[in-house]
């Protein structure tokens, strides 16, 4: 290396160098604060990490039923949006990949929802739901069907956030899928053409496996977020009935700031940021694996 490079080198650390603390400032402090205050005796009563207690919060949290319930309730939710979101999306995808005329009208209608905060789309629907003044029962009044209290009984309320956050969420499918139908090459589907082969063998020999990367990133990128739901389930089922809509975002922040038990609230934390961190590990283990 040359002086002058070496030089260079050392004005980018010295120019980089603010930027970088401020993000570890910003993103390691909270981490390990969490981390530390998993493993000692923080309450809300109590606020000091003077007490070490070892990994007894995380004992605890899988002898909590109430929190293995969280996670079994959160593995429904994620498996039943991630899978719908993604034939519907994939379907809306192919189609508007056709489209020739009127495409950026689409566009708009589709990321309408998406551009919405979660909140405003659980008090909307939370609104439009209501079993005795929501728009949804009186438009089922007039074709003579009887009012569905959609929020009321655990399953209904499981599938009723189920339907919300695929409102929400599906335009996030269609356009990383879109994208991604966009970028195929043409010459194999002329040349499938050539060879005779019609739409759905050439959906199934050239689209499906020209698009794997992108729909496995799609994918577990929209696991990794639906793991995460929290602002539905605070705005319209606060985890009820019962513990039907519970997800484990939601049940931590009961956790800390209803049981007041941060150290144990942090426990159940790490252990949910250890599995989205395994999710994206594996992520980036198959995308290296595509790219040799």
């Amino acid at each position: 290396m040359t002086a002058i490079a070496r030089r260079d080198r050392r004005f980018g650390l010295v120019m980089s160098a603010p930027g970088l603390l401020a993000l570890m400032l910003v993103v390691l402090f909270p981490v390990f604060f969490t981390l530390w205050t998993s493993v000692s005796d923080f309450t809300l009563l109590k606020p000091s990490n003077d007490a070490f207690v070892g990994l007894a919060h995380y004992a605890n949290a899988f002898d909590s039923a109430e929190f293995l319930h969280t996670l079994t309730v959160t593995l429904s939710f994620v498996l039943a949006v991630v899978a719908l979101e993604f034939l519907i999306g994939f379907a809306a995808a192919l189609a508007l990949d056709k489209v020739e005329h009127g495409k950026t009208f689409y566009y708009v209608v589709l990321l309408f929802p998406l551009l919405m905060n979660p909140v405003v789309v659980g008090l909307i629907w939370k609104m439009f739901l209501h079993p005795t003044l929501g728009i949804v029962n009186y438009v089922l009044s007039l074709v003579g069907l009887g009012p569905v209290d959609w929020l009321g009984t655990p399953d209904n309320a499981f599938m009723t956030v189920v339907l919300v956050d695929i409102w929400h969420q599906v335009s996030f499918m269609v356009v990383l899928l879109l994208a991604g139908l966009a970028a195929l090459p043409k010459e194999p589907y002329e040349a499938a053409r050539l060879e005779g082969a019609g739409t759905i063998r050439c959906f199934f020999w050239l689209t499906l496996p020209l698009m794997r990367p992108v729909i496995v990133v799609t994918l577990l990128i929209r696991l990794i977020f639906a793991v995460k739901t929290y602002d539905l389930i605070y705005i319209m089922t606060r985890g009820g009935p019962g513990q039907a809509t519970d997800l484990v975002s939601y049940f931590i922040y009961r956790q800390a700031f209803v049981g007041l038990d941060i150290s144990q609230a942090s426990a159940m934390a790490v252990i949910l940021l250890l599995a989205v961190l395994f999710l994206t590990a594996w992520l980036h283990r198959y995308m290296r694996s595509l790219a040799q």
